[in-house]
Formats: structure tokens, sequence, C-alpha cells
């Protein structure tokens, strides 16, 4: 089968490569990839960004069919559609993060797509206890996106204090930052989401998608604007999902004195920053890696209640020949989610508008 493999460490060295079918052992699941999502990991393990052990398949956000089961495998057939939770591949299940479902923090954890072989691929295979099954009326498309989604949950519903009646910023408009709005919106919270000029389609989405206010930081004042809205006060929670440098100190100047801040993005380098604006308005920060066991709980309640609907952020779809026009259309914002369905029968490309929305 065809396989995008970063193939040895440094910037580039990815490519579509042969490679042999996964072998399904007694306690995994073998799954026809039907769509795998184009994720900001990606590009960063594309430019060696993020630490990644090549050769290893690129991929981790994706939804399929069951089409084998190991011997000791329960309560999954196949045939059946569903979802994965990938950042759990590699743990080593007595630590004490790995015992009370934080496997994020676990010394030996390696997750798909970087530390493991992902899902850029016909098919993948997985722990049984890594495999969720999709809501009845849920598309495989949507489906995809859950591994995101869930990373929006545990910021928003899980890790922050945000009440009805709060005012939140969200700086940085991509997948992530227009997650973490649906689910703000669906709770009644007033947000503003910033972004630059280039960030203008994802803006555009943002309006549509509930936010209050949107804010072009490239030819607006965000602090006045926020000014503007909050009477002076300042904003009560803000999510950083952009990992720049800039967002994180505009963030940090936007809030109010004993505001919320949660750290969502990654930057990837460090970044200088005055610690004294935390001290003196007594901010609470947090950090937000990924997700837990129990969060994806939470994101399957979710999509049960219907609470969110996801498939408006699906602007294209892709072959798996086409990934590098996958990857491009993600660098240059000009589009949300980019899908790849890398089975033989690839879905076509998504028709789109001139603003890169499906119609």
């Amino acid at each position: 089968m065809k396989a995008l493999i970063k193939y040895e460490s440094g910037v580039g060295n990815v490519d579509l490569r042969e490679v042999a079918e996964p072998f399904c052992g007694d306690e995994q699941i073998k799954i026809e990839v039907s769509y795998c999502g184009i994720c900001g990991t990606d590009l960063h393990v594309y430019h060696d960004t993020f630490k990644n052990y090549p050769p290893v398949i690129l991929g981790h956000e994706f939804a399929g069919i069951v089409v084998e089961t190991g011997k000791n495998v329960k309560n999954i057939t196949c045939g059946e559609q569903v979802t994965v939770l990938p950042a759990s591949a590699v743990v080593c299940g007595e630590c004490i993060y790995c015992r009370t479902g934080q496997f994020m923090f676990c010394s030996r954890r390696r997750g798909m797509g970087h530390g493991v072989n992902g899902a850029l691929a016909r098919y993948a295979v997985v722990r049984h206890d890594q495999v969720y099954k999709i809501p009845e009326g849920f598309s495989l498309a949507e489906a995809a996106l859950c591994e995101p989604l869930a990373c929006a949950v545990q910021a928003t519903t899980e890790l922050t204090n945000v009440r009805l009646g709060d005012m939140a910023l969200i700086s940085g408009p991509g997948p992530i930052g227009l997650m973490c709005l649906k689910i703000l919106a669906a709770e009644g919270i007033k947000t503003i989401v910033a972004g630059l000029s280039d960030d203008l389609l994802r803006l555009e989405a943002a309006k549509k998608m509930g936010a209050s206010v949107v804010v072009n930081v490239s030819e607006q004042d965000l602090l006045c604007v926020i000014n503007e809205e909050t009477s002076g006060r300042g904003i009560d929670v803000a999510f950083e999902c952009s990992g720049t440098a800039a967002s994180v100190r505009s963030c940090l100047d936007a809030l109010k004195r004993l505001g919320s801040y949660t750290q969502v993005g990654i930057s990837g380098r460090d970044i200088t920053l005055n610690f004294d604006a935390i001290l003196y308005k007594q901010l609470k920060v947090v950090g937000s890696v990924a997700y837990s066991v129990t969060t994806w709980d939470r994101l399957l309640k979710i999509l049960n209640q219907r609470a969110i609907k996801l498939d408006d952020l699906i602007t294209h779809t892709l072959p798996l020949e086409r990934w590098k026009e996958a990857f491009d259309l993600c660098e240059r914002k000009q589009a949300l989610k980019v899908l790849i369905s890398p089975g033989e029968n690839n879905q076509p490309q998504m028709n789109t508008d001139e603003h890169g929305f499906r119609h």
C-alpha cells in the first residue's frame, strides 16, 4: 500500500512510498482509513519542529471502517465505522499518569503519526482500547475531526472555568480555535476571535460559527476593540490557539485582572514574556495539551447530543497522491480543514466557492 512517510530526520524528508500492509495482532483492530485530517502537528513534523521517530507514517486525525479484529477483541466487529484516539499508541500503562487516564504525560508515550505509524495510508492498525464507535448519523468525514475536537473539548470545558456572562477571546482562528469557538458558542459564551490578514478565510468562517466579534489584528487594534466591547474591563478568559509570540502577549494584555489564560497552540520555539503581567494581574494560567480518557467520554456525549456540527469545517478532500497540495493549503491558510482520502476509491475534491467554502 502507499503511505506518506517521514523517512528521515530533518526539514522535509517526507514522501509517498510503497509499504507493506500492517499486521493485525490479537489485541488489535485493522481499519481501512476513510479520511485523515491534516493537522498542524503534521506540518511541524514536516519542518522537523515536533519530535518524531522516522521512518514513520504521518497522520493521526482519522476515521474509517473496521476490516479485521484480533482474536481477543470484543465489542467491535468488522464493518463498523469508528474513529481513533491516536495519542496513546504507546504507553507504559503503569505510571500514575496512565492509571489516571492522563496518558499524555507518560514518559514512554508515543502517538500515531510521529511516534509510531499513523493513518495517511490505506490501512492502520491500533489497539482495541483506542477505538470509538461513531454515533449513528455521524459521517466518517466528520468523525475524522474527533481528535482535534477532543483537544478543544479539554481546553474549553475541562481545564478552563468559563461561565455564561463571561467574554472570551480566541487568538488564532485555525481549526482548533474554530472548534473552541463552536463549543463556547454552544454554551452561550460571547467570544471575540482574532487573527491576521492571512486568516481572512478563517475569520469569515468564525463569523458564521458564532463569534460575536472578529478582529483582523493586522488592521485593527485588538485592545481598542476589547476595551469597547468590555467597557474597559478586559477579557475574562483567553484561549491562545496560534502559538505565536505576538498572540501570547496580546492575550495577556487583553485579560482583565483575575482573568484566566489557556495555552492551546504549540509555538515550537522559546517565547520572551513579561511574567510580571501574570503576577500583577494575578492571572490563572493553564496549558492544555491534547486530551485525556475522560475527555473522549465527554466528546462522545457531545456528539450524541448533536450539540455542535463539524461538517462546515471541512473545505477540501483530496486523494493521498495530492498530499503536497493539502499541506500547502494548510500552510497558506487557504482552507479550514483539509481531509485526505487514502483508499483506492478516493473521494473527489469537494467543490468550494471563491472563499474556500463547500457548496
